[in-house]
């Protein structure tokens, strides 16, 4: 099992505004290992989730697929010809369309 590890006195990063609503027992865990390791809360939070993300398998299996179908959109599109053009019910279908 991996261990979520802060860098004390570490909380200057780029940010974009995400609002959610968390249960106030986690919200006092948070401000009380803000204080214990020195940073800002929404570096604790960011680290929090990042943890988290990281040890989600299938996600991060998802985040790769999502990444590589970005970069190769041309690639997909002419996949998706061939199979219409070498499968005779898409060919049907669409030209009944």
């Amino acid at each position: 099992m991996s261990r979520l590890k802060l860098m004390h006195g570490v909380s200057r990063i780029r940010r974009a505004k995400l609002q959610s609503s968390i249960d106030q027992t986690v919200a006092d865990d948070i401000e009380l290992l803000a204080q214990w390791s020195n940073n800002e809360t929404n570096y604790v939070i960011n680290e929090l989730l990042r943890f988290a993300l990281a040890q989600e398998e299938d996600f991060q299996k998802y985040k790769v697929t999502v990444a590589s179908d970005a970069a190769h959109p041309a690639s997909n599109q002419k996949t998706a010809q061939a199979v219409a053009k070498s499968d005779p019910a898409v060919t049907s279908t669409a030209a009944k369309g």
